[in-house]
């Protein structure tokens, strides 16, 4: 099979994102998009991880200017947890317990027992809610972040640049297929409309129409140990909150909400477990912890899981059409452009002509990537202690985590030391990607979670000592930053990032 021709169904963030990167990489192929005018685009933020910044802006060369003028994203530098016993813990994008002072003997999640301060310039400035460190010349040192985005207008920005590169858009409704040698042959669409092409690509959604529903793919669930299954949508417009550069994730009787920050709204959502709570339950307590929330009239429901393979014959999922879990760690974009960075360069490899095995590398790229993400999740549940309800007992008592159980056993005999990145599955090493979190992700929940080990650390006073000094450097380092506020006013005079 040569490709010369793609279509790709769905125009939501998954199908622009694949489209462009394909289009980028290969502007000889005619890339359409098709487009369902009826299903419009969902009006909900979005919190990504900073390989999406690297995606949209080295890997698809978009230029900053266009993106930020039209796309109107805020930033994000980690999360910022109510979760566990502790009253709240800070997870970074840089390095703060894979990470140890030069000065001290051990890494730094050995002085992380009783408090779980800032060990690292990110944190720091979350903890003093500041975006950014305050460059010499007064702008906003603007690194390891990424983004808060209002969905509606990533997708108008992304399709600005599509139309600028040559992609068609294509307005209308799927109605059936046409089956060829290679898998599909054709999309055809209800005003009888036959759009034909060497290579699909899925972008439906939970619907997964070509992957899922024609070709049958089997569908692996993570029900064992994610157990939860809908979501409240909720938020209310930003009045005199300051634009906090996290996200929030906050435990909740049978799950737990998010809070995304964009400049001028407040995203909120409940997700929760349907056999725990009813709808109208979960809908009660959200109202009464966030009083100023208006929620869509509906519960958003979903399944966790993934189809076995992401790519069947001549078509390939993006998005949720190939899986979905929870956006406990902003896992969607982040994978959907760990996809894309694995297909371009196998498309490229194979002179747009993959091959059966080129097929199965991808393949076991996906499954890796979406059972990683999993077993990370499963931590999360497996050992929150925040709160007693009946869901979160059940929680700690049966959520399945045999996929990271080397990893738990090691840690509670040795406790937090960086030789924990040993038991992290390498995923996909041949297309050169590893395992999306590091050991600092597993070290930050574990730790933040008081889960405890053996091999306890009784620090001198004089490491005491130290470690505090290292604290207070990063506090005052922090203190000097600019907010979410300052650094928009700036870019806005000149937006080169």
């Amino acid at each position: 099979m040569m490709i010369r021709s793609v279509i790709v169904l769905g125009a939501g963030s998954a199908g622009l994102m694949a489209a462009l990167a394909v289009k980028r990489h290969f502007p000889e192929l005619r890339v359409q998009v098709v487009r369902d005018p009826v299903l419009g685009v969902i009006g909900v933020g979005e919190s990504t991880t900073p390989n999406v910044p690297t995606f949209l802006f080295e890997f698809l060369r978009i230029n900053p200017r266009h993106f930020y003028a039209v796309a109107n994203p805020t930033w994000k530098l980690g999360i910022h947890f109510l979760w566990g016993p502790r009253p709240h813990f800070q997870y970074g994008f840089m390095q703060q317990l894979d990470a140890q002072f030069p000065d001290l003997p051990m890494p730094n999640g050995y002085y992380c027992v009783d408090e779980f301060p800032f060990a690292d310039t990110t944190t720091a400035l979350m903890a003093y809610g500041k975006a950014f460190r305050r460059a010499p010349t007064g702008a906003p040192d603007i690194r390891d972040h990424a983004y808060h985005i209002f969905n509606p207008d990533y997708v108008k920005a992304l399709e600005m640049v599509g139309r600028e590169w040559g992609i068609e858009f294509i307005d209308g409704v799927m109605e059936g297929v046409e089956r060829g040698p290679q898998g599909i042959a054709a999309i055809l669409l209800k005003d009888g409309r036959r759009l034909g092409a060497d290579f699909f690509i899925d972008a439906s959604g939970f619907r997964s129409e070509l992957l899922g529903r024609t070709l049958e793919e089997p569908f692996v669930s993570f029900a064992s140990s994610l157990y939860c299954d809908r979501a409240i949508v909720g938020g209310w417009d930003r009045t005199d909150e300051p634009i906090l550069p996290y996200t929030t994730a906050e435990t909740m009787d049978a799950g737990w909400c998010w809070q995304i920050e964009h400049e001028k709204l407040v995203n909120r959502g409940y997700v929760y477990c349907s056999s725990a709570i009813s709808d109208d339950e979960a809908r009660a307590e959200f109202k009464r912890k966030n009083p100023k929330a208006e929620t869509w009239s509906h519960a958003v429901k979903f399944k966790s899981g993934r189809y076995r393979r992401g790519w069947v014959e001549n078509v390939v999922a993006m998005g949720n059409a190939g899986g979905f879990v929870e956006p406990l760690e902003a896992t969607a974009l982040m994978l959907l452009c760990a996809n894309c960075q694995t297909l371009v360069p196998i498309l490229r490899a194979s002179n747009l002509s993959p091959t059966p095995t080129m097929r199965k590398m991808y393949n076991d790229f996906f499954a890796q990537s979406w059972d990683e993400i999993r077993n990370f999740l499963s931590i999360h549940y497996r050992f929150n202690m925040r709160q007693d309800t009946p869901f979160w007992q059940q929680c700690r008592a049966d959520v399945d985590v045999s996929g990271v159980q080397d990893l738990l056993d090691f840690y509670e005999e040795n406790g937090p030391t960086r030789l924990c990145r040993h038991l992290i599955g390498n995923r996909g090493q041949e297309m050169g990607v590893h395992s999306a979190f590091g050991v600092e992700g597993y070290l930050v929940i574990l730790t933040g979670n008081r889960v405890p080990y053996k091999n306890m650390h009784i620090a001198s006073d004089e490491e005491r000592q130290r470690w505090n000094a290292h604290l207070a450097n990063l506090a005052e380092y922090a203190r000097g930053g600019m907010t979410v506020e300052e650094s928009l006013a700036y870019i806005r005079k000149d937006p080169v990032l």
